[in-house]
Parts: C-alpha cells; sequence; structure tokens
C-alpha cells in the first residue's frame, strides 16, 4: 500500500473542500473488527481505514488487539499512527484504536485458525456491538474471521451474524448480500444441506420476506420494493414431482406474505432464474439457502458484494469473503469488498436518520 499520512478526524465536503469548518459535516464513526489476526482480518481493516473514499464519508474507528494492529501497520507498509481510542473525547490526527483481547504480536501464526486470535476476534465484536448500541459509534463492519477460532476461544455460535445478533439484543435477522447488480436474502444460512428441508417453513419464510421488505425500504429507501423467490428443490419441485416442499411450504408462504401486501414472485427454478437474468427485475431475490444464493452473487460481483444483517437494531456490515489464510501475513489482501461494505454501512446509517 503507497505511504501516506492521513487526518482522520478532517470532516470533508465537496471533495475535501469547504470555506466555512463551522458547516462542515461530521463524517459516520464506523467500528470495523480486527477479524481473524491469523488471516487477513488486520490487513483489510488498515487497507480500508486508509481507503480515500472511506474517509471521505467515514471517521474509521478499529477495534482490537492494539498491539496487533501496530505491528500489521508495519508489516503492510501503513503509514499511519496509532492511538489508543478514549470515548467520547476522540481528537487528534492519529487513528483510533479500541483496544480489546489479549493477543500481542507474538500470537500471530498466519494461516492457522487459532485459541488466541478466536478470543481477540469475539471480544472486537462484543465490543463493536456495544459501541453500536450505546451510541458511539454508528455502524460496525466486522472484518472476516474464523468460526473454528471462534469456537476455540469459546463462542458457540455459527458465525458472526448470529453473535451480533444476540449482543445486540435483536430477535430477528436476515443474512442479506448486497451488490451493484443483485441483492440475496437467505432463509438459512450456516446449515448442512441435508438439514435445510427441515429448517424451513411457511411462518419462517413469511418472516424472512418481511425483514427483506422492511430493510428494502429502510436500509437501501427502495419505495415499493419487488422480491423474488426461489425454489428449495431441482426445477421448484416440478409440480410436486421432484420434492413436494414448493407445495406445502413455500406457496402457502407466498400467499399469506401477498395477503399482507408483499410484493413477491416465485418459486422459480434457481437455475434457469439466473440462467436468463430475471433477477434483474427484481429488488432483492429470497435464496433457500447459503449456496443457492452466494454462488451466483460471486460469479456475478466477487469483491464487490457486502454481506449486510437486516434486521437488527444497529447497522452491520462485512465483506463478501473469508479469512484467505492462504495469502495471510503476504500484504496481498484486496480491500475492495471491505470498503464497500463501509460505504454501504455508512449509506444505510444516512438512510435510518432520514426515515427516523
Amino acid at each position: 500500500m503507497a505511504a501516506q499520512t492521513v487526518h482522520f478526524f478532517r470532516p470533508v465536503e465537496n471533495g475535501g473542500v469547504c470555506s466555512d469548518p463551522d458547516r462542515r459535516p461530521v463524517k459516520r464513526l464506523v467500528a470495523f473488527t480486527v477479524g481473524d489476526f491469523n488471516g487477513v482480518g488486520p490487513e483489510v481493516a488498515l487497507k480500508a481505514a486508509l481507503h480515500p473514499s472511506v474517509l471521505r464519508i467515514a471517521r474509521p474507528i478499529l477495534v482490537g488487539p492494539l498491539d496487533i494492529f501496530r505491528h500489521a501497520a508495519r508489516l503492510f507498509k501503513c503509514r499511519v499512527e496509532l492511538e489508543r481510542a478514549v470515548f467520547p473525547a476522540l481528537t487528534g490526527k492519529h487513528l483510533q484504536v479500541v483496544d480489546v483481547g489479549d493477543g500481542i504480536w507474538a500470537d500471530v501464526k498466519f494461516g492457522a485458525p487459532t485459541k488466541s486470535s478466536g478470543r481477540s476476534a469475539g471480544a472486537a465484536i462484543e465490543r463493536a456491538v456495544e459501541l453500536c448500541v450505546n451510541g458511539s459509534v454508528e455502524a460496525m463492519v466486522t472484518a472476516p474471521t474464523s468460526k473454528e477460532a471462534l469456537h476455540l476461544a469459546g463462542y458457540s455460535f455459527p458465525g458472526q451474524t448470529e453473535m451480533v445478533t444476540l449482543f445486540s439484543g435483536s430477535q430477528k435477522v436476515i443474512m442479506m448480500l448486497v451488490s451493484p447488480s443483485l441483492r440475496v436474502g437467505l432463509v438459512t444460512v450456516h446449515a448442512p444441506l441435508k438439514d435445510v428441508p427441515g429448517l424451513i417453513s411457511k411462518e419462517k419464510i413469511v418472516e424472512k420476506i418481511n425483514l427483506m421488505l422492511a430493510s428494502l425500504q429502510r436500509d437501501f429507501a427502495v419505495k415499493k420494493p419487488a422480491l423474488a423467490m426461489l425454489g428449495l428443490n431441482p426445477h421448484a419441485g416440478e409440480a410436486g414431482h421432484i420434492g413436494s416442499e414448493e407445495l406445502s411450504v413455500l406457496q402457502p408462504a407466498l400467499d399469506a406474505a401477498r395477503t399482507n401486501g408483499a410484493r413477491i414472485d416465485g418459486p422459480f427454478p434457481a437455475d434457469a432464474f439466473f440462467g436468463t437474468q430475471a433477477y434483474k427485475r427484481y429488488d432483492g431475490v429470497l435464496a433457500m439457502y447459503h449456496d443457492q444464493g452466494l454462488i451466483p452473487l460471486k460469479l456475478l460481483s466477487f469483491g464487490k458484494a457486502v454481506n449486510v444483517s437486516c434486521g437488527l437494531s444497529i447497522v452491520r456490515t462485512s465483506p463478501d469473503h473469508g479469512t484467505a489464510y492462504d495469502i495471510a501475513g503476504k500484504g496481498k489482501a484486496d480491500a475492495s469488498s471491505m470498503v464497500e461494505a463501509v460505504r454501504t454501512a455508512v449509506a444505510i446509517a444516512k438512510n435510518r436518520s432520514s426515515a427516523a
């Protein structure tokens, strides 16, 4: 990364030109978690925090072990001064770090999940949620972490989404991946494929439809969103000949949602739906399981997609990739998706403020 010196708390307006200091807008405070420090988490967090497009709209606050971030900044040649954040008096020219987690640079083992990396990642998530809930920051962006590392550290969650949901006191959430060309919500997320049929129900699908529609309106400013729903089985069940869930579960859910005013079509055979680019006619697509929705999205927009936890009381986004252990510590990580995650978080925060 090119060396640079950045003034982190100088408000920016009109590309950085503002004749009246008293009228400068306050940029959105956004917490960036460390992620798994044995992966690319600290690297993409630092690179995103220094990115010009981020600095135009946000005031980054790193959350994680200060020692890890300082050594990572030197390793990845980021010319930046880091200082411990003290709320609410965030001042100065340096990048602020909320120092949590007991990880130190000597603990780093690039390329593998460890108890230490999971402990720091988990602590950073908990603290970032707390900062959002108490109003110290307006949004959080979670860098990639490892479910295995979190489990080693005693966090028994399927993923970060479930952690953020619990810690924020939220009750319902839908994981939605958004990109410039496609938005995909998931009925089931981190579940084995063999378990998916038993995890879907009419009530659960209606809940996810309502969460997705509400988020499109509130968070993405889509006034009258239209959704498409994918079938569970090949050919959307072929009228019950290749599975009955479309008839017994999905269609009744569609009917119930429509009764409540939802604009939603389906269930569509997933292969033909994406093959014919039918997704372009809709504001969002509801998929039944993880890979059904994420494979087409990543084929279309890998590196530009963002994970949004919709339905939470707080704003949380994350990049569309994992820990990338194979390139950890090599300075090769692309922070594009992390940057997009910040931009999306700021846009959502602004839309929520406008709607309040």
